[in-house]
Order: structure tokens, then C-alpha cells, then sequence
């Protein structure tokens, strides 16, 4: 037996038993805790001294956390050391590196776009851009995780990349000098129209309170006198950041969340502190079932407080707090310590006992429910679920997710756009078009949006184009499909234009033109009005 596993194996051995001992404390009673030690340690020593081949001793203890894990909740898991970094920086709102969106299109390191205030952004990097060689070395064939590896880096290092551009015969060398790049969470900010604002907000990170301060107080300077909140496909985040985003909204001293574990010091409640110019505002919350977590405790106080109205379709239903326990490795655990509750005792948490796999709890179908006026929460009517009330009377029901005061489903898509989709189609077609329109759509709309959103239009024989590009990229042309999509996939090609000169406002400012669900929100404010009883 190769003696270089003794000393690593008692580390993570006793590792695992301090963590689990004293970090997480009285998970078992004394006894089954010592019992349990032993029985793992047990386990490892004899298939390091015994198993008939070589064991890697390490990928056995991580074998073991995860199953511990897998024992628990769905909400409760490990994270390795290689993906820790990674996870932090999506919560924490930056990263170091060069400052691009990208996607590797027909094997070759693609600009999508240079992220706004990056390095990549203050060169001259253009979307579209190719990247042929990092390093003086050809990167053609690279993967995803082979970009970052070699394309982030430390703040203050430089990398060096050449360039292939629409137009141009040779390559354009940059030397590009890392920096900490930031990760919006608050996707755009616009104006609808002359009154309505429009905020998207894709997850809770550290910086998403201040993000939205900045971004609401731009849609006031413009005139905002009413607010749609989009918190669709928003999986939530810092707990912190739900409790003072709802603030903004809610007045006085009214409690926005509470949290009930087994341990008392896993009990807190959060109440609104701090006044703003937006409490009065009439206010619609857009959900969906990707909405969960800090999302849902935003939606929650809202309705719970009749502040609001929450739209579209009932969020996922995630419930439990998780506090993160570091390990040795820089690994770490992270465990359900508590659940929360709205501000009337609604269970946000939907259940996951009777369920026999994580798989089939992620991939459960919310609800059945039909669409329409949901105010009074008739539809959604089950003697199993506990009944609470609003501030304004109103019935709600706890236990899974929150169910929305009007619910109006998301289109659905045919086979055929869906595998557009899947195979990166119109990215790829807008990238070919873009090459060969890019000169005239600069002469036409120069850095005017507002233009190409009421002028631009692709025309049919572009969208014929479009449908023999992604035969030859082997996804059939359904023409049933096609007449069925073909706002949707018109639109898209446009909103993906959009994105290239303008980033997300001209993405957004576009795709929205075909998003049912926000039209079916905009003719609402009224009733928001008197839920909230504004004047």
C-alpha cells in the first residue's frame, strides 16, 4: 500500500469529525455522534488497507459528505473546493478577469460582450469579436472552463489575445490587464412608457439593494409613477438583500420575514426600518416557478401587506435557510438551519418528504391551476393547505411557494423553437447577419434604440434565410411550428440584434414586445392601486 494516504486520510478523518462535532453541534445526540465517527472512520481505514485495488482516499471522504448530504433536505448540499470560488463570486456581485460574455460557437471563443466598466470594454473589444489565440497560442476547440482558466486571473495581471474582426484582414493583438469586474444582479432598468417603470432583478447578491436604489432612482428622474418588479427566474440569494429590497416598498415597521429553526438562535425575525420614495408607488411583482428563495420573501410581504400585486405563475417554493459551514480544503457545507415564514406565518417551503428523489422534487410540476382573477385565492382553494389572511383581509395559503393574485402562465413554445434554442441558433444567425448588415445598421440607427425599435424589422426573406441557416446546423424546418412561432422568432432575431449594440436595455426593450405576461401585468394597476389603497 502506498504510505502517502496515511497522513492525508487521519486529517480528513478527524476534519470531518470536528466539523461535524463541533460546527454543526447537536445534529445527533452525543453517542450517535461518536458512534457515527467511528463507523465512518471505520469504513475508510479498511478500504484504504484492504480494497483490492489502490483507493483515492479524498474522492471517498467527498463520497461521503455528499451522501450525507443527499440524506438531508433538497436545499442542503456540499460545495467543492473547485467549484467554492466560483459560487462566492456569483453572490458576492464581482470577479477578476478581462471582462467578457462569451460563448463558444462553432468551437471558436466568441465575444458576446464586453461587460460594461471591464478592461475588455475600455480597449475597443467589440461583440462579435473572435478570440483565435490567448497567448500567442491557438485556442480554436476551447472549453468553456478552459476560458476561464485561462482568461480570468488576478487584478493587475496581464494576458495577452489576438483578435479575429468582421472586416478586417488581419488579427488585432491586445494585451489586456486584469481587474475585478462586476456582476450586475439587476439586469436593466427602463421606461414601458411615459409612467411605467420596469426593473428586472436576477438574483440576491451582496450588491442587488444597491443596484435597485440606483436603477429606481433613475426611473424617477424619467417619470416612473408606477412599477412593474420582475422577479421571474430569480433563485434568490441573500436573505439580507430580500429583507431591505422589500423594505423600499413596505412603510412603518412591518415585519417582512421570520425564520423558525430547532435551535432558538436560529430564530430571527426582520421588520422594515428605513422610509423611501417608493412605498406609495403602485406596484406589480412578476414570479414564475423559477422565483424562489429571497424572491419569494420579497412577493410574500408584498402580498401579505396588500402592498402590491403578485402576477404570473406560482414561484418554486423554497422555504429553508442554509448557513455555510467552511471545511479544511476550502470546501465547504452548506445546511438547512431554519425555514421562513411570510408576515401573516405562511410556510414558504413546499413539501419534499413524499418525494423519492431530489430530481423529482426539482422537476415536480408547481401547479394546475387555471388562469385569470386570483385575488381572493379561490382557485387555488385545498382543504390540506393551512389558510392565513392579509393585512386587508384577503385568504392566502401557506406551505407552497406563494401563488400569485392573478395568474396568467408563460407561452408556451413549439418543438421547433425549442431546439432552435437548444442548438444556439439565433445567436449564430445574428452573429452571420450582424457581419454582413453590421455597416448599414450603424449608418441607420447610429446609437438610437428607440429608432431601431420602431423601424427594425427582419424581413421575409431573412427569416427564410434563418430557417435554411438552422437546417444546415441540422434542425428541420416544421412549418406548422413556424407559423405557430414566427412573433416569437422574429422578434428574438431582433432582440438579439438589440443586445449586440445596446446590451441588455436593447434586449429587453425588445423581447418584451412578446412577453404576455407583462402585457397582462400592465393592464392591472388599477387593481394594484386599490389593493394598496393608493389614491
Amino acid at each position: 500500500m502506498n504510505g502517502k494516504y496515511k497522513i492525508p486520510t487521519l486529517i480528513i478523518i478527524l476534519t470531518v469529525g470536528i466539523v461535524l462535532g463541533i460546527q454543526i453541534e447537536k445534529i445527533f445526540s452525543g453517542d450517535n455522534l461518536r458512534d457515527g465517527i467511528q463507523k465512518l472512520n471505520d469504513v475508510l481505514s479498511y478500504t484504504e488497507k484492504y480494497y483490492v485495488e489502490e483507493v483515492d482516499t479524498p474522492k471517498l471522504v467527498e463520497a461521503a459528505v455528499e451522501g450525507i448530504m443527499n440524506e438531508l433536505d433538497p436545499h442542503s448540499f456540499y460545495i467543492s473546493a473547485d467549484d467554492f470560488v466560483s459560487i462566492e463570486e456569483s453572490f458576492r456581485g464581482d470577479f477578476e478577469g478581462i471582462g467578457i460574455e462569451f460563448q463558444v460557437v462553432n468551437d471558436t471563443l466568441t465575444v458576446v460582450s464586453p461587460i460594461t466598466g471591464g478592461p475588455s470594454e475600455a480597449l475597443g473589444i467589440l461583440p462579435g469579436d473572435r478570440i483565435i489565440k490567448i497567448e500567442g497560442k491557438n485556442c480554436i476547440g476551447i472549453t468553456n472552463e478552459e476560458v476561464r482558466q485561462k482568461l480570468r486571473g488576478e487584478a493587475g495581471s496581464k494576458v495577452k489575445i489576438s483578435i479575429n474582426r468582421t472586416g478586417l484582414r488581419n488579427l488585432i493583438d491586445y494585451e489586456i490587464t486584469r481587474d475585478k469586474i462586476p456582476i450586475y444582479s439587476v439586469d436593466v432598468n427602463l421606461m414601458l412608457d411615459d409612467k411605467t417603470g420596469f426593473v428586472s432583478v436576477s438574483r440576491f447578491s451582496e450588491t442587488t439593494y444597491d443596484e435597485l436604489k440606483i436603477a429606481l432612482k433613475d426611473l424617477k428622474q424619467n417619470g416612473m409613477k408606477q412599477l412593474v418588479l420582475d422577479l421571474r427566474g430569480n433563485p434568490g440569494g441573500y436573505l439580507s438583500q430580500a429583507v431591505d429590497i422589500a423594505d423600499l416598498f413596505i412603510d412603518g415597521k412591518k415585519k417582512i420575514v421570520y425564520t423558525k429553526g430547532r435551535r432558538d438562535d436560529t430564530n430571527e425575525e426582520y421588520f422594515a426600518s428605513l422610509p423611501s420614495a417608493y412605498e406609495k408607488i403602485p406596484l406589480i411583482v412578476l414570479l414564475n416557478h423559477g422565483s424562489a428563495s429571497a424572491s419569494e420573501i420579497v412577493a410574500g410581504a408584498v402580498q401579505d401587506w396588500d402592498r402590491g400585486l403578485i402576477v404570473g405563475e406560482t414561484s418554486f417554493g423554497k422555504g429553508l435557510v442554509q448557513r455555510q459551514f467552511a471545511l479544511s480544503d476550502n470546501s465547504a457545507i452548506r445546511l438547512t438551519i431554519s425555514e421562513y415564514y411570510t408576515p401573516s406565518g405562511r410556510l414558504i417551503q413546499r413539501d419534499y418528504k413524499d418525494k423519492k428523489t431530489t430530481e423529482e422534487y426539482y422537476s415536480e410540476v408547481l401547479d394546475s391551476l387555471s388562469e385569470g382573477d386570483n385575488i381572493d385565492h379561490q382557485i387555488e382553494k385545498d382543504s390540506t393547505k393551512l389558510v392565513f389572511t392579509t393585512e386587508g383581509g384577503r385568504t392566502v395559503y401557506g406551505g407552497g411557494g406563494i401563488t400569485p393574485d392573478f395568474i396568467f402562465k408563460a407561452d408556451t413554445l413549439t418543438d421547433y423553437s425549442r431546439e432552435l434554442l437548444r442548438k444556439n441558433i439565433f445567436y449564430q444567425f445574428t452573429l452571420k447577419y450582424i457581419e454582413q448588415n453590421g455597416k448599414e445598421l450603424t449608418e441607420l440607427y447610429d446609437d438610437n434604440l428607440q429608432k431601431f425599435n420602431k423601424e427594425f424589422n427582419f424581413s421575409e426573406y431573412d427569416l427564410n434565410k434563418f430557417i435554411r441557416f438552422a437546417e444546415s446546423k441540422e434542425v428541420n424546418s416544421v412549418l406548422e411550428d413556424y407559423n405557430i412561432d414566427k412573433e416569437y422568432i422574429s422578434t428574438r432575431l431582433k432582440a438579439q440584434v438589440a443586445r449586440n449594440y445596446w446590451k441588455n436595455e436593447g434586449w429587453y426593450s425588445v423581447i418584451l414586445n412578446v412577453d404576455s405576461q407583462l402585457h397582462n401585468a400592465l393592464k392591472l394597476f388599477d387593481k394594484a392601486k386599490e389593493i394598496a389603497d393608493l389614491k
